[in-house]
């Protein structure tokens, strides 16, 4: 019995009406031959499609206006408030990142500033390079006035505007977001309790539809069995019963239905003003950030800033004023073939002998002495201080009236210019450099172009000038590289 039954289910499941299922030979066979699997299938398929037409009709919906929906556009206040955070977490983040950035483009130009003052390069072309180092430092200071714009003012502003939209309850969570809870659930109640009472009446009426179908499937299959008349009688009667309860479920069903229908259009304007007055409130918050978005695009956006445009003219300029000739014919004259030279011949000593000889020769080279010879009596405390060497006067105005040699006397630095007496002919004529210059020898000054100080000295034939720096102190620099202010 139990095979048959198996067999009998598995071919039922496959069919799709009654009457096909009847127009199986196996099927057939097998029911006529046990009353108890016909009346057993033909309760299972009535069930089975009443199950059938329930779960047709009672399709979930995602719908708004279902019951409790409306919690997806509370969540939304919650969530405004979660964005603000984000939001803020965001700026606060781009200002660390432009204060690193700014750190980096100052260590990167104080390095390689070093490295080019300290190299080879020389000349415009070094100014040109070092306007890099410039341009980093100045962009630097922008990047940092970003961060000090997001932090600021973008920053401060999302926080006292989320301040201001979001007020926190003492039982947690927002006020906002229970005021929208609140008012959906008004809106919504009425409806909600005509709708439950609905659905009750429906179920009542799908269960007793569902009854009659089982009663009148027991009917037919007692008259295939050709079952007594009593019991013919029994279920005739189940089934005008059943068929009873349908029609009354079926009144009360629809008679809900109409109910629910009259208060709908109440219930749709009440969650729709509900619905505005939270729509409204997202549109602020949606137009702050818009409008705050914007604000941080213009802080970002260093392509507008005039002082960034500024940077970068002043770079072209630079770079574009490097002159390769000119820097050529500086290392020509400075370093090259036109420098001046004091080439050896045969000299007479005197005692005008430091009229005669290139300070900076004797400079150069400290080892080459002008040995006296000859000397009288009067000049042996000359001899004795000086060990028999003396160093040559670059300045054509000094003379050796004084008793001793001049140049035997030196400051604790060693710069024989800072106790010389001033000649006749001194000069103060203020001066700017046109080209960096490092001192070569001890009594030689050092400066970089645009430097400013006073020649207190006039330009000798070997086209050395004397001058003081505005520290006080006093040495030989090249002419060529000075010009009166």
């Amino acid at each position: 019995m139990t095979d048959r039954f198996q067999t009998a289910t598995f071919i039922f499941e496959r069919s799709n009406q009654l009457d096909e299922i009847k127009s199986r030979p196996t099927f057939v066979s097998c029911i006529r031959h046990n009353t108890e699997i016909r009346q057993s299938l033909l309760t299972f398929y009535a069930d089975s499609m009443s199950d059938f037409t329930d779960s047709s009709t009672d399709v979930s919906s995602d719908s708004f206006w279902e019951v409790g929906n409306y919690k997806r556009t509370v969540k939304r206040v919650d969530d405004g408030n979660r964005l603000c955070n984000d939001l803020m977490n965001c700026i606060h983040e781009r200002a660390r990142i432009e204060k690193a950035y700014a750190q980096q483009l100052t260590e990167w130009a104080k390095r390689w500033r070093q490295l080019i003052e300290k190299g080879p390069q020389y000349g415009t072309v070094e100014r040109a390079w070092c306007a890099l180092m410039t341009e980093a430092e100045k962009v630097s200071d922008l990047h940092v006035e970003v961060k000090a714009a997001l932090m600021g003012e973008d920053f401060e502003k999302v926080k006292n505007w989320q301040k201001d939209a979001y007020h926190k309850q003492m039982i947690g969570g927002f006020k906002e977001t229970k005021e929208a809870e609140d008012g959906f659930r008004k809106a919504q109640k009425p409806w909600a309790k005509k709708l439950k009472e609905m659905d009750g009446f429906k179920k009542a009426f799908h269960n007793a539809c569902k009854e009659e179908k089982t009663a009148t499937s027991r009917e037919n299959s007692s008259k295939l069995d050709n079952n007594n008349p009593e019991a013919q009688r029994k279920l005739q009667e189940k089934v005008e019963k059943c068929q009873q309860e349908v029609h009354k479920t079926k009144e009360r069903y629809e008679k809900s239905l109409e109910e629910l229908d009259k208060v709908t259009p109440q219930y749709m304007e009440n969650m729709e003003q509900v619905f505005e007055q939270w729509q409204q409130f997202e549109d602020n918050r949606l137009s702050f950030f818009k409008e705050l978005l914007l604000g941080v695009k213009q802080h970002l956006d260093l392509s507008n800033n005039h002082k960034y445009k500024t940077v970068y003219y002043t770079l072209e300029d630079t770079i574009q004023g490097a002159d390769v000739q000119e820097d050529l014919k500086w290392f020509r004259t400075n370093r090259g073939p036109d420098m001046s030279m004091n080439w050896p011949q045969f000299e007479e000593w005197s005692m005008d002998l430091n009229r005669t000889l290139s300070r900076r020769e004797t400079k150069r080279k400290p080892t080459d002495e002008v040995m006296l010879t000859g000397i009288t009596q009067a000049a042996d405390h000359v001899s004795k201080t000086s060990s028999s060497t003396f160093s040559v006067e670059k300045t054509p105005d000094c003379s050796d009236e004084e008793t001793g040699n001049p140049f035997a006397s030196t400051n604790a630095n060693g710069n024989p210019f800072d106790d010389e007496p001033s000649p006749p002919g001194e000069v103060s004529v203020p001066v700017r450099a046109l080209y960096d210059y490092d001192g070569q020898e001890q009594d030689e000054l050092s400066f970089k172009a645009g430097d400013e100080f006073i020649k207190i000295g006039l330009e000798d034939e070997q086209g050395w000038c004397k001058g003081r720096l505005t520290d006080g102190t006093v040495g030989l620099y090249p002419a060529n590289y000075m010009v009166d202010i």
